[in-house]
């Protein structure tokens, strides 16, 4: 599902994190750790997305992206590249709220495995009442109707105004008025 979604919208940060995360409970390491890559560069420099003007009630922030990433690093044994990353995520920590960072960090030191981030279980992309009512499909076309010419020989296709003027062509003869 996360490998449609992704290849609908090719920037959808969050769709790029959670299949990260669903990757790395199946083992699938590399595969992780590049969703995490791009889900923190579709984040564009900013702090965060918040989703919740497309129906998820969730905000995104770039350093649990990259605390993410961090943990798929671990997983690789990619001791030295982890900690760059989590000392990358301290700056993106809003507020300087860093104790998170800094367990981290001294599990990397240590050498153990980080649980990655997720967005919370039961979170699903749910539009707003609102704007699934706007999406009742509405006929512009009306419907198809069979049109037949009245005109004897008549053979044109196509519309009344780009129909070759013919002097005589439109009067009926005398046998197909019986």
């Amino acid at each position: 599902a996360f490998d449609k979604t992704v290849a609908k919208d090719k920037s959808l940060a969050v769709g790029f994190f959670q299949r990260g995360f669903v990757h790395l409970q199946l083992e699938m390491f590399e595969e992780a750790l590049s969703d995490y890559i791009l889900a923190f560069s579709h984040l564009r420099q900013n702090p965060f997305i918040d989703y919740k003007q497309l129906g998820l009630r969730h905000i995104l922030y770039a350093w649990e992206v990259l605390y993410s990433t961090a943990a798929a690093q671990c997983r690789l044994q990619q001791w030295q590249e982890a900690r760059a990353t989590l000392e990358k995520a301290v700056v993106w920590r809003p507020e300087g709220r860093t104790a998170i960072l800094d367990l981290a960090l001294e599990r990397v030191q240590d050498r153990l495995f980080l649980e990655p981030m997720q967005v919370p279980p039961g979170e699903f992309f749910r539009p707003r009442k609102k704007e699934v009512e706007q999406l009742d499909s509405k006929d512009f076309l009306g419907k198809p109707k069979v049109i037949s010419s009245i005109i004897p020989n008549d053979e044109y296709i196509g519309f009344e105004p780009l129909r070759p003027q013919k002097q005589g062509f439109y009067e009926p003869r005398a046998d197909a008025l019986r």
